[in-house]
């Protein structure tokens, strides 16, 4: 009898919503999405740029929609926006799709770390910021940002700061034969940021270095509105504080003078202590030290160019080398086998 009251029960009970309909892959069109690009990200909450250099432009505030919960969005994307996109204060809109990126820099922990940090989307330009003392250059930093930003397809520029402190010639000697731009400041000369502002302009950049190495004082010298919090160097450990939290991308002006936009876009980083390449494929990185590459061309098939491997041509353009040209091969050699090797060890 009891079974019979149950078996009742159930014949008038509410089907589950989750049994209710069949689940569907389908997704809405949003055909009435609009475009903007991402300058900022804070927890869980996106800052856009919509209508970018029209009349309309402005502030959009977003979350992701359900459908991109495990989709990343970084700075430097371009997604399409549903909802209240007016940019009006207390507003939130909606991203509904990332679009297609053209280029996208990434960096892991370290070279056994296969977990890939995506640090911007979209940036045809990576600027290595590196002071020349205070605290002091280090190569095997500027290597691993030159691989990276080669196996993005993104250009190199390398920033040396504080000219006044130290001589800029062996860092600007040593990279320039890879196709390197070096551009060079001064703490004394405010007038030397200019020569930065003219190789940004028109592009979308973005500024990766060290704490300390005064990163955050050229944007502020770059983009006076920017108000990027500077910190000091430590005079023990030669290291400075990081000040910047998290990515942003900061229109940049004609000059300060002017004020005026110019169609070009900084993006700043927080400082990195490292440069992982585990994401990096080992026959990539040679395309970043084009010098040997084409030395590496007569090497035998097979070769892993590292200083063990016989036969490897690398070695005897270095004993080929003159007294002068001798101490810039064996740098550059250094530098490329010091890479393979990490990535060998990761492998």
């Amino acid at each position: 009898m009891a079974r019979r009251a149950v078996d009742e029960h159930a014949q008038y009970a509410r089907p589950s919503k989750r049994g209710s309909r069949p689940r569907t892959k389908q997704r809405p069109e949003h055909a009435d999405a609009e475009t903007g690009m991402v300058t900022g990200v804070d927890r869980g909450r996106y800052t856009l740029v919509v209508d970018d250099g029209t009349a309309d432009e402005r502030t959009v505030h977003a979350m992701k929609a359900r459908e991109l919960t495990r989709t990343r969005v970084v700075v430097g994307d371009r997604v399409d926006v549903v909802g209240d996109t007016s940019g009006d204060e207390g507003t939130l809109a909606r991203i509904v799709r990332i679009q297609d990126r053209s280029s996208v820099l990434r960096r892991t922990a370290d070279d056994t770390d296969p977990y890939e940090r995506i640090v911007v989307a979209n940036a045809d330009q990576l600027v290595v910021v590196t002071a020349l003392a205070q605290p002091e250059p280090r190569t095997g930093m500027i290597d691993r940002c030159v691989v990276a930003a080669y196996d993005a397809g993104m250009d190199v520029l390398l920033c040396l700061t504080k000219a006044d402190l130290a001589d800029p010639a062996p860092l600007r000697d040593l990279y320039t034969p890879i196709g390197v731009d070096v551009v060079v400041t001064r703490q004394d000369d405010p007038a030397s940021v200019e020569s930065v502002r003219e190789r940004l302009a028109g592009r979308t950049s973005v500024l990766v270095g060290h704490s300390g190495v005064g990163k955050s004082t050229l944007i502020n010298a770059l983009v006076p509105a920017a108000g990027r919090a500077t910190g000091i160097v430590n005079t023990v450990t030669g290291r400075g504080r990081h000040t910047s939290t998290s990515a942003v991308a900061l229109r940049l002006p004609a000059s300060p003078e002017q004020g005026a936009a110019q169609d070009g876009w900084v993006v700043d980083t927080p400082g990195v202590r490292s440069f992982g390449l585990a994401h990096v494929e080992t026959d990539h990185l040679l395309q970043a030290f084009e010098d040997l590459a084409e030395v590496a061309a007569d090497c035998p098939r097979g070769c892993t160019h590292l200083a063990d491997a016989p036969d490897c041509a690398l070695d005897d353009w270095l004993a080929a080398s003159s007294d002068d040209e001798r101490p810039a091969r064996e740098a550059r050699v250094a530098s490329f086998r010091r890479l393979l090797t990490a990535r060998h060890a990761a492998d």
